[in-house]
């Protein structure tokens, strides 16, 4: 089973494209793209993605990514 990572595509305005570019290349994972997913407070003052259903931000896309696998490894999918 593959972790599901949901990106809003305001957020990807905002910088978290090269994130969303970087997990895409991960064959592990389905890295999906909405048009909101509701979390305006969070879209306006950082980098974020849903894994899992779990809400994971990040200063930058680096950090947002390397926050991402750090997810991952603490809560793997059974």
């Amino acid at each position: 089973m593959k972790s599901m990572i949901e990106f809003c595509r305001n957020n990807l305005a905002n910088g978290a494209h090269a994130a969303l570019e970087e997990l895409k290349k991960d064959p592990n994972l389905d890295v999906i793209e909405y048009g909101c997913l509701s979390y305006c407070g969070k879209c306006r003052y950082s980098l974020y993605a849903l894994v899992d259903g779990k809400l994971i931000i990040g200063e930058t896309h680096q950090q947002l990514v390397a926050n991402i696998y750090q997810h991952l490894e603490e809560h793997p999918l059974l």
